[in-house]
């Protein structure tokens, strides 16, 4: 039995919280103009926020006001120093994305993935892992004595590709001073619990492992710094491979982001119409041009039909400019703050999860 693992992190852990709030800044620009080019990024360590990066927008953005509220619902009881170092987007780049079709705004590569192996067409392990931070999330706003900054890895047993057995759950939770390791234990189970439920026949042996520092009553920005794109793999499916960029702050032209959700889009239509049991894409575009460089389409030996039917439904129900990437998935709306925590892949509510009747 080979054993996989992936993690999922909570809002609180300063790498999220940066995501969250780059989305914020760009789900504002959004709403005042749907145009606005935008990379303006975060960093945080103990009490300072640093907000950097390009913007060429007509909106009128508050960053202070955004970033400071955000940290106050997150649960920071402490007055922030923001240091801003803002500019507009290079003309020379600017120049090379708009023009009478839209363009890339950067080279790269960029996965999709999709797997027949959970009902969200994601792998096993990141659903869970997901699934236990929402949850804990949801606990620790109504408790007083657990905060936002949390992890947990959950590694499943797979025969074959098909998984067996959640062999181990990882459970490391920021909390207050007053509470026992006994009460963490005892409240943490709880959580886990809730979430297992749904997958019981999976969970004989489960070992758990609940917070095995001991105690974690330092967190967020003054335990560890954050800045925004260090958990692609968390974004993403959990392990395998990557194209290296990250999501949070960008808006729909760069390719990083609007190419990956294509991707996943194509890939798991792909595997929801039951043409493979597992589908991976790479698509691969450069700055200034309007189609990927090139397309690459891996089914690991699960597809039902040959391959080069699979290529042909692509080719015939799929289009990869980035014009119609961003008009077919509806990019240009602030839908983006949602995005930047508990994975940007596996929820119905983004327009990239909707399976659509490909045409044979």
């Amino acid at each position: 039995m080979k054993i996989i693992t992936s993690e999922s992190v909570n809002i609180g852990h300063p790498d999220k919280t940066c995501d969250y709030i780059a989305d914020a800044f760009l789900d504002e620009a959004l709403k005042q103009d749907k145009d606005s080019q935008m990379a303006v990024e975060c960093a945080i360590k103990n009490d300072k926020l640093f907000i950097y990066g390009e913007a060429t927008t007509k909106a009128k953005i508050d960053y202070e006001k955004i970033a400071k509220n955000i940290l106050k619902d997150i649960g920071y009881k402490n007055d922030f120093t923001i240091i801003k170092e803002i500019s507009e987007q290079s003309p020379d780049i600017n120049q090379a994305v708009v023009k009478k079709e839209i363009c890339a705004n950067d080279q790269g590569i960029m996965y999709g993935y999709a797997t027949c192996e959970t009902k969200e067409y994601m792998p096993l392990p990141i659903v869970v892992a997901h699934k236990l931070m929402q949850k804990y999330e949801q606990f620790r706003r109504k408790s007083g004595n657990y905060f936002a900054d949390a992890k947990c890895q959950v590694s499943v047993g797979y025969e074959g590709d098909s998984p067996k057995e959640i062999t181990t759950i990882v459970m490391s939770v920021s909390h207050s001073k007053q509470l026992s390791n006994e009460d963490i234990q005892r409240d943490i189970k709880k959580v886990i619990n809730d979430v297992l439920g749904e997958y019981k026949s999976m969970c004989h042996n489960t070992k758990f492992i609940i917070n095995p520092s001991g105690k974690f009553t330092i967190w967020g920005s003054f335990s560890d710094s954050g800045c925004v794109g260090r958990k692609i793999v968390v974004d993403t499916y959990g392990g395998g491979r990557v194209g290296g960029g990250c999501f949070s702050s960008k808006n729909a032209t760069k390719v990083d982001r609007s190419g990956a959700y294509y991707a996943r889009y194509v890939a798991k239509n792909v595997v929801a119409n039951k043409f493979a049991e597992r589908c991976e894409l790479q698509v691969s575009y450069s700055i200034g041009l309007p189609k990927p460089v090139s397309i690459y389409v891996e089914c690991f030996g699960t597809n039902k039909v040959p391959m080069k039917e699979i290529e042909d439904f692509i080719s015939q129900n799929f289009d990869f400019t980035l014009a119609n990437i961003i008009s077919e998935l509806d990019l240009l709306k602030p839908i983006y703050k949602q995005t930047a925590c508990y994975g940007h892949f596996g929820r119905d509510v983004f327009s990239w999860e909707k399976i659509k009747k490909l045409a044979k």
